[in-house]
């Protein structure tokens, strides 16, 4: 009854979903949230978390977003056709599609998952690694 995905969807808590977009449901526009967000419809508009939220978006193999999406913590089943990105993590379970880039900290991919675009990870600003500069070396004028 229960499969390894619902276990693995726990672990990221999104049983503190506060909004729910059900199936068959089409929101035209943007949405900024906070808390839980849960979608089974379709979202033709961008969805972001409010800036300094730890907010959590579930989209499930019945949901698509038709835009891009800025969320600390995004859970994937469904299709997105825009970037993703999440400065936490991003879980894609199988039946998950994006069409665009994926920008992540941590990012965990089942077989399946598909990304047709660049995955970029993030830097954590807490890293330990340090970006290291290019020194600019004076320009010589060639035409002269």
């Amino acid at each position: 009854m229960f499969s390894s995905n619902t276990k693995k969807l726990k672990e990221i808590n999104t049983t503190n979903v506060s909004t729910i977009i059900g199936e068959g449901t089409v929101v035209q526009g943007d949405i900024i949230y906070t808390g839980g967000l849960h979608i089974d419809g379709r979202v033709v508009g961008n969805v972001s978390a409010e800036n300094g939220s730890t907010a959590t978006l579930t989209l499930s193999k019945l949901g698509a977003i038709h835009g891009n999406v800025n969320v600390p913590i995004v859970v994937l089943d469904g299709e997105v056709r825009g970037d993703v990105i999440a400065s936490e993590r991003v879980q894609m379970i199988a039946n998950s599609r994006v069409t665009g880039n994926v920008q992540y900290n941590l990012i965990e991919m089942e077989v399946g998952a598909e990304v047709n675009g660049q995955l970029v990870r993030q830097q954590d600003a807490a890293s330990n690694v340090t970006a290291i500069g290019l020194q600019e070396e004076p320009v010589q004028d060639e035409l002269s």
